[in-house]
């Protein structure tokens, strides 16, 4: 049942009969409420459905980062918007019925922060992964020795993330990311971030390194 607020010229809010009322930036809006079709979806349209749930399904498991660094100046619900629309273009692959989403292509930030020109990973203890980048001279516009470093990992056999913000500075050139011993014999996907700690929503975009074995 719609509930007019502000008296009979007043707009209203839910619904009533077929049309909803809402508030809108500043404006009473009143919508006319969608009518239900029985007809089956087409192939594209069960194919783009397809795609979205994946995409969707995928990016809810690291939506704080995406809320953080994603869009600067955006809020969590569009930056979420932007990072679906983005990952439906350049991270679905296969032919129908059989999409996947690429590994490699997600961007879970983006933003002017400078990048490393030399990084990697190594595995160099068992379950531990160590990110390695280069300092590249003084500090400018768009780097800092303090920028600290964001991590990711992520399994895709054990369908986890493990990821740490803020996990060092840029000046210590290395970090090391315990990862769940289970972890052991499977194949992780490893990504990386700069973010500033100077300038307020100052993030670099974020990197995909490589897919390694833990030992």
């Amino acid at each position: 049942m719609g509930i007019i607020k502000w008296g009979i010229l007043g707009g209203f809010r839910k619904k009533t009969g077929t049309v909803a009322g809402a508030y809108v930036r500043g404006q009473d809006i009143i919508r006319a409420l969608p009518r239900t079709s029985n007809k089956p979806p087409t192939v594209p349209q069960s194919n783009q459905r397809f795609k979205f749930g994946l995409v969707v399904s995928f990016l809810s498991l690291i939506s704080e980062w995406i809320d953080l660094a994603y869009k600067k100046g955006s809020s969590p619900a569009s930056s979420m918007n932007k990072a679906v629309s983005d990952h439906l273009k350049n991270a679905v692959t296969g032919v129908a019925p059989n999409f996947t989403f690429d590994y490699t292509k997600l961007k879970f930030s983006t933003g002017k922060l400078a990048i490393p020109t030399v990084y990697s990973v190594d595995v160099t203890a068992p379950a531990k992964i160590d990110f390695n980048w280069s300092l590249d001279g003084l500090d400018s516009k768009y780097k800092d020795a303090t920028d600290k470093i964001n991590v990711m990992v992520y399994n895709p056999t054990k369908n986890q993330f493990v990821a740490l913000m803020a996990a060092a500075p840029r000046s210590a050139l290395t970090f090391t990311l315990q990862l769940p011993l289970e972890f052991t014999g499977d194949d992780v996907y490893c990504y990386f971030s700069f973010s500033s700690t100077t300038k307020k929503n100052l993030h670099s975009k974020s990197v995909y390194v490589l897919m390694i074995p833990v030992a």
